[in-house]
């Protein structure tokens, strides 16, 4: 059969690879699973209660929601009704969701827990279009999914023949869902995406995985995130095992109890687990310490195809069997045969380090606009600083001045309530601009160099480019996050978040154990370190380009703390904002009095 519109899946999946874990998740610390049987019944019965509910074709409903199955079966179950899913994260702040539920007209919303619910609470009564709020967990004073569930069931008899008219009524070209923007300036825009956006995009871009149904990943990644989504409709389809983690902290427990053949992250989350290899790595003294040093050194000069010549090979062998094999057993199950990143450049030298383990850092490149994979590398496939090969059923192209455009089967609908954001995205002959500077290598890989808004010129009318420059710096096992600022001055300069827990190890190795933040940053040398790390990079640019200052911060930044966007990006007028006094400190602004 053909999955032409997302809750295809449920009857595809079931007709080809049936199996006893399709969805799993923890509870009460053993993995519970769902079989394909159980989530197409469950999603069923959630479709009859709506229809019951007076839910409509066109009509907007909102999840607020960690990962977990039950956010599997109310996505289906909107969908069969001809429904618009709206899935917000469940970490922003009250203001948001005031003007996300308000602005797509929700009808009803499905939280998580009480601590979505916290939040939510506070603007349920400034959102008229909203009838009812339903929680995943028990929560005192708000009515549980399971009623919805079981309205559903009793109503199987009277709403079957609609429920089968509704899917029946469901076109590739209508509207899905609304995918707000977790945008760095401004209100967020909702992005209207299709079935045929979706279907399109995680059909034409699933041999990216090398799986199959007999194999089991670990989704960590909130499935709000059109990356995650898109995968988790790609592991569907494939008929793979989907185990949810816990949380950010039980990663390396959930893939190692698991055995995971594959999961899907963004750069940080491979960073912590790095981080996780290093701090042990500290911990070793004598041939172990050597060993475990020649690891990581011989990890950063990997190159593709057998490029280090023989003798690299024969090293790294010897390696693999006394420290690379402890590496992929004890922090990512030993089974790892993907190894998805996404939503922003990985350090290069970090992505060395993992291939020459045995894990294969596959990166990919999108925007919640296109559904989202616009290019995306696979373990056959990948060029270190390359996002990986364009998928095949999408039209690229470099504009004039170096944006990446992009025009398919994936490119979304347009912004809800939005057409003049919409018209200014769309180019006359129909590609969508990306936003992003790159340009395109043999055979067909995309490389991504900055973001067009982000490019800035100083006093002298020469141009930067940040995130280029971020990114080499960023290399640095010491720096965490760095923000390159000089806009209209004469020399640019970086605002830094190191890698605490790298510093404490080097001074901890330097005689002074135990310093907080508040003191490394100020250390000497601390700031000595930093400084070479900045000069390595400093070496490889231009000279306009290169950071004459830079100061470090206490802050580790976060979506959460408001310096990175939900996926990661910086938020630079954030940023600019919070540190006014030390940018200007470095350019001798004086301060108003």
């Amino acid at each position: 059969m053909n999955v032409t519109r997302t809750f295809d899946l449920l009857d595809y999946a079931l007709e080809k690879f049936p199996r006893k874990d399709c969805l799993a998740a923890k509870v009460d610390g053993q993995w519970n699973q769902i079989s394909t049987e159980e989530f197409k019944k469950n999603a069923t019965y959630l479709a009859y209660g709506l229809l019951a509910l007076g839910v409509k074709k066109g009509d907007k409903i909102a999840t607020v929601s960690n990962n977990r199955p039950e956010w599997n079966y109310i996505d289906m179950a909107i969908a069969m009704t001809g429904a618009v899913h709206v899935p917000v994260y469940p970490t922003i702040s009250s203001k948001d969701y005031d003007f996300m539920l308000n602005h797509c007209e929700a009808k009803f919303a499905f939280i998580s827990d009480a601590v979505a619910w916290r939040r939510v609470s506070q603007v349920v009564n400034n959102i008229p279009s909203l009838q009812k709020v339903y929680s995943f967990n028990q929560i005192d004073g708000v009515e549980n999914w399971n009623t919805v569930l079981e309205l559903g069931k009793k109503s199987e008899v009277y709403y079957k023949e609609e429920l089968e008219k509704a899917k029946k009524d469901v076109k590739e070209d209508d509207l899905c869902s609304i995918i707000y923007t977790s945008g760095t300036t401004g209100l967020s825009k909702g992005a209207m995406l299709t079935h045929k956006n979706f279907c399109s995009n995680f059909q034409g871009a699933c041999n990216i995985l090398g799986l199959n149904h007999t194999h089991k990943v670990l989704s960590i990644l909130p499935l709000c995130h059109v990356y995650e989504r898109c995968f988790n409709y790609m592991y569907q389809y494939l008929g793979i095992g989907i185990y949810y983690a816990q949380n950010l902290g039980t990663i390396v427990k959930d893939l190692c109890e698991i055995k995971a053949n594959g999961c899907n992250t963004v750069p940080r989350v491979a960073e912590k687990i790095v981080e996780g290899i290093m701090k042990e790595g500290a911990k070793f003294t004598g041939m172990k310490k050597k060993l475990f040093n020649k690891a990581v050194e011989l990890g950063q000069r990997f190159e593709h195809n057998n490029a280090n010549g023989f003798f690299y090979n024969i090293e790294r062998m010897i390696l693999d069997k006394l420290v690379y094999k402890h590496w992929r057993e004890d922090f990512f199950g030993g089974e790892m045969k993907f190894f998805g990143c996404g939503g922003a450049a990985i350090s290069p030298n970090l992505s060395r380090m993992l291939w020459c383990a045995g894990i294969k850092v596959c990166e990919g490149y999108g925007l919640t606009e296109t559904s989202p994979i616009i290019a995306h590398a696979d373990i056959n496939h990948h060029k270190f600083s390359s996002c990986g090969p364009i998928v095949s059923n999408e039209d690229v192209k470099i504009a004039e001045d170096g944006e990446i455009l992009v025009k398919g089967p994936n490119v979304m609908k347009g912004y809800y309530k939005n057409p003049e954001a919409t018209s200014e995205v769309m180019t006359e002959d129909g590609y969508f601009r990306t936003g992003d500077i790159g340009y395109i290598s043999a055979p067909n890989f995309l490389h991504i160099t900055d973001r067009k808004k982000d490019v800035f010129k100083t006093s002298s009318g020469k141009y930067i480019a940040p995130q280029m420059i971020e990114g080499k710096c960023k290399e640095s096992p010491y720096i965490s996050q760095l923000c390159i600022v000089g806009e209209s001055q004469k020399f640019a300069s970086a605002i830094i978040s190191p890698n605490f827990e790298a510093l404490k190890i080097y001074m901890e190795q330097q005689g002074e154990p135990n310093l907080l933040p508040e003191a490394l940053v100020k250390n000497e040398k601390v700031i000595k370190l930093i400084d070479s790390e900045i000069q390595k990079v400093n070496k490889t640019l231009g000279k306009v380009e290169q950071i004459a200052k830079f100061r470090l911060v206490t802050d580790v930044w976060s979506a959460e703390s408001g310096e990175l966007t939900q996926t990661q990006k910086l938020k630079r007028r954030v940023i600019a904002q919070k540190y006014e006094t030390v940018i200007n400190e470095i350019y001798g602004v004086e301060q108003p009095k």
